[in-house]
């Protein structure tokens, strides 16, 4: 049905029509009119593209979780390369701990889910061996010739650009001098006997800092950072930073003649002339060791790296090992019938070599002091005063100003034996007073009285290192970084011993212990008591009275203990007839009358009232 419009109400007038409702103008016959969009005034004379905005899309629904690889699909994938066993126990962690006697459950877990990440840890330093693209190259000498006829000029004439510019000389007026690298081998530290000081960059040679101390100076080391020394001068030993500022003046420390330093346990260590060893903690600034070492003066000082003890050589041949915690030498061995002139320990900590007047170089295991034989020994013609071992295990010593260097530090020969020749020979042009070789370079530093020698050694350096450990291009964020990590890790002077696995394992008491524990009860005396009474007034007690008071006490606490030993006593008997129980559950011997009779008290005597 359709409304029909009231009656009385007048119909609505139709709209009026516009110009695009597509009528038709028959008159003019402009009947096909377009309708026209009229947009807003900012974008009527935008003349461009516009793009229109997309919906979001829907998320996907999730998808079912694929099924399991079968056994062929599984037998069919690409397997890993397996790792060499050797390759493995390079990097092996140790033995694995194994949980048995680890008491809850929740401890028991988290020692295997330590174990397996270790496994994948040992697995993936295995892996990335390949990485490790440098090798340390030697010289080779053609058919006929020898590497020992090669001189540095020849050597350096044919390297690359980078490795020439590392030898270099330095001639200075104020020696004869000492010398140290940095253990990332970057900086080097100078330091002659007539007061001349200077510390500078090597590889740049861009120079830190160079002065004059107006005294005699000893010795220099390096401490923890590359921005801070110590420099053994006439009377103590001082401490000065990158600039040449003096920090510190360690005063306990005088007449020092020898430094070293512990980077792991922030120790330095020094021996004066007067036979005094000392430990000095730069962390804290506290000495945590300082005794005479009953050896004269000291001349010759090194630590070993793998467990930090301090090797002194002395005028006996005798080098002894020393710990700042005790009082006493560790270990002593017996290298030369003369007196020594140098020694060394290579930095694995594995190796000591030892120079002496019989004009003998030996080398011995400090890892197994129960052997009184060196494992090598090297000849010579003249005594050696100075050692040094590099990182690949090549052997430097000199004789006055001559200078040898062997590629095996257990290969022996020497100059006095004819059939090992040395793998490089050098003459320099004074005395030699120092030689260290720098770390992750094929370089020799060589101290002499009048100035400073670089060599190059091919083949001595590590040629991959450790950015974590050592980093030879750290930043000075980076040092400093690395510098509070070592604090944090630091190895207290404690733990220094010669076994450094020790503190992994149990303090079990051994058996003479035990029996000297029980050989303690049988003769055991009762405690002294002393009592004192207490005053009272005239009239109220005598001496008489306090004397028995007194008595009855310590009968009593005589009592007491007593008891207390034979309980003990009685344990100790039952668990040695339990411990010799043979097969059938019997006793073989059992406890005589006469020790039982032992443990009864005493009867105790009346007291006279």
């Amino acid at each position: 049905m359709t409304k029909v419009a009231p009656k009385g109400r007048p119909k609505a007038k139709t709209p009026y029509k516009r110009y695009f409702d597509g009528q038709k103008d028959t008159e003019t016959g402009d009947g096909d009119l377009k309708h026209v969009k009229v947009f807003s005034k900012n974008r009527q004379n935008f003349t461009g593209d516009f793009i229109s905005m997309l919906n979001k899309t829907k998320k996907p629904r999730p998808q079912k979780a694929p099924a399991k690889p079968t056994k062929e699909e599984l037998e069919a994938r690409p397997k890993k390369n397996p790792i060499p066993k050797e390759t493995l126990d390079k990097y092996s962690r140790g033995e694995q701990v194994q949980p048995k006697g680890v008491k809850t459950r929740h401890f028991k877990q988290q020692q295997t889910r330590k174990e397996v990440y270790l496994e994948y840890a040992t697995e993936q330093a295995a892996r990335t061996e390949l990485l490790l693209q440098e090798t340390a190259g030697q010289l080779d000498a053609d058919e006929g010739e020898t590497t020992a006829e090669f001189r540095q000029s020849q050597i350096a004439e044919n390297v690359d650009i980078q490795s020439s510019a590392k030898h270099f000389n330095l001639n200075m007026e104020f020696g004869p001098y000492q010398m140290r690298y940095t253990k990332n081998g970057r900086h080097l530290l100078l330091g002659g006997r007539r007061g001349h000081v200077a510390a500078f960059d090597w590889v740049t040679k861009r120079l830190h800092c160079e002065f004059n101390v107006m005294e005699s100076v000893e010795d220099v080391q390096w401490l923890h950072v590359p921005t801070m020394y110590a420099v053994a001068q006439k009377s103590w030993v001082y401490f000065y930073d990158k600039k040449g500022t003096e920090l510190h003046c360690i005063k306990r420390l005088n007449r020092v003649n020898r430094l070293d330093f512990l980077p792991y346990h922030f120790l330095l260590a020094a021996g004066n002339s007067a036979g005094y060893a000392s430990w000095l903690d730069v962390s804290i600034g506290e000495l945590v060791g300082n005794f005479n070492t009953g050896l004269g003066d000291i001349r010759m000082l090194r630590h070993n790296p793998r467990n930090g003890v301090l090797c002194i050589g002395g005028g006996r041949g005798v080098v002894s090992m020393w710990s700042p915690k005790v009082r006493e030498p560790l270990a002593k061995l017996l290298c030369h019938s003369t007196a020594m002139t140098a020694l060394a320990v290579d930095p694995k900590g594995q190796h000591l070599v030892t120079a002496g007047l019989d004009r003998a170089v030996k080398v011995w295991d400090i890892r197994m002091l129960v052997h009184d034989k060196p494992l090598t020994h090297f000849q010579l013609r003249l005594p050696a005063n100075e050692l040094d071992v590099s990182q690949r295990g090549m052997l430097a010593l000199s004789q006055g100003t001559y200078l040898e260097t062997y590629s095996d530090l257990l290969s022996g020969g020497g100059s006095g034996d004819g059939t090992r020749l040395p793998y490089i020979r050098q003459r320099c042009d004074a005395f030699v007073h120092g030689l260290r070789f720098c770390p992750y370079e094929d370089v020799l530093g060589v101290a002499t009285a009048k100035g400073f020698q670089s060599l190059l050694v091919p083949g001595s350096g590590e040629p991959n290192f450790d950015a974590m450990e050592d980093n030879p291009y750290e930043t000075s964020k980076q040092r400093r970084e690395h510098e509070v990590h070592a604090l944090l890790e630091k190895i207290p002077p404690d733990l220094i011993t010669l076994d450094p696995q020790e503190i992994t394992g149990v303090d079990a008491p051994t058996l003479q212990e035990k029996i000297d524990a029980k050989r303690k009860l049988f003769h055991l005396k009762a405690p002294r008591i002393n009592m004192k009474t207490r005053h009272k007034m005239k009239g109220r007690g005598g001496t008489a009275k306090a004397a028995r008071n007194k008595q009855i006490v310590k009968d009593a606490k005589r009592k007491e203990f007593i008891a207390e030993v034979r309980e003990a006593k009685k344990n100790v008997i039952k668990q040695h007839t339990t411990d010799e129980v043979g097969a059938k559950g019997k006793p073989k011997t059992k406890a005589p009358r006469s020790v039982l009779d032992r443990f009864k008290p005493k009867p105790l005597k009346k007291q006279k009232t």
